[in-house]
């Protein structure tokens, strides 16, 4: 399907007030993130559920931070998304203006704040993460959270020549969807990583920095982790990802 922008569906492969916070505990970070892979999906797309289900696997890997974006463009098909996020959809269309494609669909990844690929090709994905990290700036800032006194304490070490925004986006790791209209009517599916809220936290020059982050304004019902994340670029022009770290809240 061709609507403005060239949105196409791909038809082939393709409550936090109640955690228990250990004060002054730093979050385990394990090792360094190589990939932060962003999947724009929607409850409305016949194709999305295999990317749903792949977007869950990688979840699983420590060295991927995997993220579900779900967008509000297919809602017109018979069934509103009910995760769907218009943040979500200016996001992916600032991606697109960034690289001049216009390429808009569901389900697509994008990979390092640098490639989109199908989001059902777990190959192509795997490419994209081994060719974004060539360029030695991209996933190189050590990024650190702690929990302490009801605050998320933000830590981004010096680079030079390094500068871009920090974000947090308040996460729930798993969120099962019956659907009841639309193209995938009857199906439950399971949404992993759904982003529920993003709060920019500041912007990074390359000098070493904190902020300190209330948690109550990360909070909604359902979330359970954090991600922070260090992007070059800005929200209309968002470039590619210089570091990130992912935080289970419970």
């Amino acid at each position: 399907m061709t609507v403005r922008l060239r949105l196409r569906r791909l038809r082939w492969s393709g409550a936090l007030a109640t955690l228990a916070l250990v004060a002054g505990a730093a979050l385990p970070a394990g090792a360094g993130p190589r990939a932060v892979v962003e999947l724009f999906t929607s409850q409305g797309c016949s194709s999305c559920p295999p990317a749903d289900k792949l977007l869950g696997e990688l979840a699983q890997d420590p060295t991927i931070i995997a993220l579900s974006l779900p967008v509000d463009y297919w809602d017109y098909l018979g069934w509103k998304d009910t995760l769907a996020d218009p943040r979500f959809t200016a996001r992916q269309r600032a991606y697109s203006r960034v690289r001049r494609d216009r390429d808009l669909y569901t389900p697509q990844v994008v990979v390092n704040g640098a490639v989109h690929v199908n989001g059902s090709d777990r190959s192509g994905i795997e490419r994209a993460m081994e060719s974004t990290r060539r360029a030695a700036e991209v996933m190189s800032v050590p990024v650190a959270v702690k929990l302490a006194d009801g605050h998320l304490n933000v830590s981004v070490p010096a680079a030079a020549g390094r500068g871009g925004e920090v974000w947090i986006c308040a996460v729930s790791r798993a969120v099962p969807i019956a659907i009841g209209r639309g193209e995938n009517r009857g199906r439950e599916v399971i949404y992993h990583n759904v982003v529920r809220n993003l709060l920019k936290v500041g912007d990074w020059s390359g000098t070493a920095e904190s902020w300190n982050v209330p948690l109550e304004n990360i909070a909604r019902d359902g979330v359970d982790a954090a991600v922070v994340y260090v992007q070059h670029g800005n929200r209309e022009r968002p470039g590619p990802m210089l570091g990130a770290v992912y935080a289970p809240l419970r």
